[in-house]
């Protein structure tokens, strides 16, 4: 009696693990999708709108199509981000476990506009916005976490704009991101953690890059008074 039971558990274990797989393989994709867009614009405060998603089921490697992450309301250019392929590696095997592991988020040639409005730049709202959904949602500590092995932002076009500038932006060159082993010390971060990392290295790489600055300067004769207005933002 014992053994047939034994057996019974065996089977209807084998049948439940073939179903998650079956499960996974078949909606894995929108399943990233609308919690790429969903729980991205909540945590952003902004629109986040990705084309498509497709990651294997056998071996966690895909690649998302047209990201755009919105602007926050009152900026006037047309995104914050965008960004044609973002490519990822991610452990199949974490994805039923509190804590998932992604072995690799590379994002491909962004275009990234940095926006200075009457108070803060698009960056520093959307920031704000992370910050306060981590403090008002402590619900989610129980949540699942990620490890990021390895986050790469690289070949990125990099767009300056200020309110007086009505959307017009003045382009320059921002240098690559790599960051590495992100939530391994703490046993995993939340979403909300993860994208508040990423925000404030593409922020401290906006605002703290030379290549900003000698961009803008060399735009003061064909702005005129412009030019020097939006370089002393950056100072």
């Amino acid at each position: 009696m014992g053994f047939n039971i034994a057996v019974v558990s065996f089977v209807m274990m084998i049948l439940i693990a073939i179903g998650t797989a079956y499960w996974l393989r078949n909606n894995l994709d929108r399943l990233l999708k609308q919690a790429i867009e969903t729980q991205g614009s909540q945590m952003t405060g902004v629109p986040v709108r990705i084309g498509s998603v497709k990651i294997s089921a056998l071996d966690g490697r895909g690649e998302l199509s047209n990201l755009v992450i919105g602007n926050p309301l009152g900026f006037k250019s047309l995104y914050a981000l965008k960004v044609e392929r973002v490519l990822v590696e991610i452990d199949i095997a974490t994805l039923t476990k509190d804590v998932v592991v992604i072995k690799r988020i590379e994002v491909v040639a962004p275009d990234v506009i940095y926006e200075k409005g009457a108070t803060a730049t698009n960056f520093d709202v959307i920031q704000k916005n992370i910050a306060t959904a981590l403090g008002s949602s402590g619900d989610k500590k129980n949540g699942k976490k990620i490890i990021v092995d390895h986050f790469g932002l690289r070949g990125a076009n990099a767009q300056v704009s200020a309110a007086f500038m009505n959307g017009k932006t003045v382009g320059v060159s921002l240098l690559d991101i790599t960051l590495n082993h992100i939530g391994q010390q703490q046993n995993g971060v939340t979403p909300d953690e993860f994208g508040q990392i990423i925000a404030g290295a593409l922020r401290h790489k906006l605002t703290g890059a030379y290549s900003f600055e000698r961009a803008l300067s060399a735009t003061g004769e064909a702005l005129g008074k412009a030019g020097n207005a939006v370089k002393d933002l950056f100072k």
